[in-house]
Order: structure tokens, then sequence, then C-alpha cells
């Protein structure tokens, strides 16, 4: 148990420090192999390289078709198009509302989180200008509308975050829809009516909107092709993931090849935008696989059965102990797939047995089990979070304050919120 725990500390503090989780995840479960009793090379060689392959052989094509459906929406200009029209039918007097709801649509649409930072931030500046507001708040309010609840609780959503759990509890991305709903409420409204607050108060304070340093980003100008164009790929998405119920990958063919026929005409950049979409795929994959290979070794020291009866030991609804397990590690790791990862390779079976001996449905699990993955997830070492601050020329000082609230305490209560309503059985 200690053990585990130092290598918890371990990864957590050198993620914190802004290492690289492909090489300290391997530090890491070293340290639990070496105070678990296995043999060092081994635990490496084979226990955590087979977490590391399983889920990479897994989820490869997912991440690296994500990934390229959401680099051609942004070279093409379809996810600015979609922005801007969210934005316009809005309007500039209520700017978060417009940058909210744009980086919702895209990312529930399919498109990677960290796609929607670069396309909705030229257009965020614009609208905060105009309803001269802060530029503190815009990553707060890029946050909410991207890491949030499109993320893990909108049913139906593309989001890998909930489409991890669909392999341990036998479920499809639509699962525990009430709770989703519910908890994306929460989420949303709670998240909104408190930019909204601070805005007042940064406004009373007369803090409001100035000039970037640096406004080599600002480009908001130029053709981009038509709304309802450029919502198709989307939608095709959608559907064919949730209606038709088609395969993830097939669901993410089907909206390439239906983006890369609507934009005919720029296909001599089809090379370019696909390379970009593949290359960082890799990354995102590894770093994934790398915190489940983790996961493996921990699952494999005898410490391991120590800490199951304890999370398992947690008094009240199991739902409670896997919403614990799943934030606490996604909180370690700084990554909201990553930590789901570890704890689902770890515990799903387990959380997947007590679901059939109990009655409580799988759905219910697969739910918390992704809502849960975006609480701690987005403490200040996560990389979205990182990504986001470095693009809006903001600090941890200027802003985190308000990701916190929005990405990391009003969604905790969502979960809260899930579990209840699992616990009176309303899925």
């Amino acid at each position: 148990m200690f053990g585990i725990i130092l290598g918890l500390i371990v990864l957590m503090g050198l993620a914190y420090l802004g290492w690289s989780i492909i090489w300290i995840a391997p530090i890491a479960a070293g340290v639990v192999a070496l105070t678990g009793g296995l043999d060092l090379l081994d635990a490496y060689t084979n226990t955590y390289m087979s977490g590391f392959v399983n889920f990479a052989k897994s989820w490869f094509p997912v991440f690296m078709l994500g990934a390229i459906f959401g680099k051609l929406m942004e070279d093409t200009g379809m996810a600015k198009s979609v922005a801007v029209a969210f934005t316009k039918v809005i309007g500039t007097k209520r700017a978060i509302l417009g940058v909210l709801v744009s980086c919702a649509v895209l990312t529930y649409g399919g498109v990677s989180l960290f796609v929607v930072v670069f396309a909705v931030y030229p257009l965020a500046l614009t609208l905060f200008k105009e309803a001269n507001i802060s530029r503190r708040l815009i990553p707060g309010t890029v946050a909410l509308g991207a890491f949030t609840f499109t993320m893990t609780a909108v049913p139906g959503t593309p989001q890998i975050q909930n489409l991890i759990p669909t392999e341990y509890f036998m479920t499809d991305a639509m699962a525990a829809p009430i709770m989703g709903i519910v908890a994306a409420i929460i989420m949303a409204v709670g998240g909104y009516y408190y930019l909204r607050w601070r805005e007042k108060q940064l406004t009373a304070k007369g803090e409001t909107y100035t000039e970037p340093k640096d406004n080599k980003m600002i480009n908001v100008d130029g053709d981009t092709p038509h709304f309802i164009l450029s919502i198709l790929p989307l939608l095709t998405v959608l559907l064919t993931l949730n209606l038709l119920k088609w395969d993830i990958v097939v669901a993410l063919l089907s909206g390439i090849i239906l983006l890369m026929l609507l934009n005919i005409s720029k296909f001599k950049g089809f090379v370019k935008a696909i390379n970009g979409g593949a290359t960082g795929s890799v990354t995102a994959i590894i770093n994934t696989s790398a915190a489940v290979g983790f996961g493996t070794v921990v699952q494999a020291v005898p410490g391991f059965n120590r800490l199951t009866e304890l999370l398992m030991g947690i008094k009240g609804n199991p739902l409670i102990s896997e919403a614990v397990a799943v934030n606490i590690l996604a909180g370690a790791t700084g990554s909201a797939s990553g930590g789901m990862g570890i704890a689902l390779e770890a515990l799903g079976s387990k959380y997947y047995e007590i679901a059939m001996n109990t009655g409580i449905d799988p759905e219910a699990f697969h739910r918390v089990a992704s809502l849960s993955s975006g609480g701690l997830d987005a403490l200040p070492h996560n990389g979205a979070v990182l990504t986001l601050l470095t693009i809006t020329g903001m600090t941890h000082k200027d802003s985190y304050k308000d990701i916190f609230v929005v990405a990391v305490l009003i969604p905790i209560v969502s979960i809260v919120g899930a579990i209840l309503l699992a616990s009176i059985g309303i899925y």
C-alpha cells in the first residue's frame, strides 16, 4: 500500500513540475514494483508494457481519426465557421454565452479540445472586446465549454472520456442519459452564472478589456465555408454513432470523408492537415497508454488487494468509491483519460461485477466514471489547462481561479447529483 501511494506521489509531483508522463509513468511504476516485491525488469517489459500496448491497440484508431477530424475542421475553416455562426446569433451582449456555446457545439461534435481552443480564441477576443469584458475570463469560459459537460456528461458525446468506459461496462456512448443530462445542466448553468457573476465583480472594480501584448494570433477575417455545410460533418459523427449505432471508428471516418468532399477545392491542404492530426494523436495515445501501464503494475502488486478493499469498503453506494478512485487518479496524472484508464484497468472488472450482483445498472458506473474523469483532472498541471493559458496569454495567477471553479469544483458537485439520481434508480 505504501508503495502504491509513493508511486502516485512520484507521478503527481513530477507531472506537476511539467515532466512528461511518457517517461515518468514507468518511473512511478518502478517505485510500485520495487516496494511491492516485483522484479523490476519484468515489471517494466512485461506487466507495464502489456497494459500500455493493450490500451494502444484498442484505442489508437479512435485517437488518430479524432485528431485528423479535428485538424481538418480547423484547417478548412469549418470549426471557425461554426463558432462564428453561434456567436453572431447569440450576440456581443452575451459574449460569455457565445463563446461557451461555440466551444460546446464543437466538442460535442467530436472536435478535439485543443483544436477548439485555437479555433475559438480569436472570436472570444473580438466578443470580449466589444462587450468590454476582462480577458482574464476567457480561459474559464473556454474551459467550461470544452473541458466539462460536453466532454463527460452529455449523452452521446464522441469524446474519448465518454467512450473508454464502454469497454469495461458493456455500454454505449448514450449510457445513463438522465444522469448525464442533469450533470450537464449543473455544470453548464452553474458555470455560466458563476462567470457572469465574475464579470460583474471585475467590472465593478474597473477591470475591463485590455488589448493582449501579442496580437499575432488574432485572425477572424477570411472566407470560411457556409455554416450549414460546416456543421454537417459534426452531425454525421453524432448521428452515425448514436442513432445508427455504428462503431466510433466508422462514425469518425464518415465525418472525415464528408468533410473532405465538402471541401474538395482545398484538397491540396488535406495531406498537411491529416499528417498534423495523425502526428498529434501519437503523443495523446502514448500519454494515456503510459498512464494505463502504470495502473497495470499497481494491479500486479500485493498491496493492490488492500487498496481494493479500502475503496470497496467506502460506505454507501459503490458509485461513490468509483468516483473517488477516478477523481484521485485523474488528479494525480493531470489527465482525464489517463486517470480513468488507470482506475478502470485496475478496478473496472470489480465494479462491473458489483453492478451484476447488486442490480445497479452498469450504465450508472459508466456515467460516473466519465463524469469523475472531468473533476480533479483540471488541476494546475493538466496539459489542456497549460495549453489554454499559453494560447490566451494568461497566467495561473490571472485565470486559474475561474478555471478551478468551472472545471473542477462544479463538475464534482455534478457527480454528487448524478450519484443521488442513481441511488433512487434514475439512470
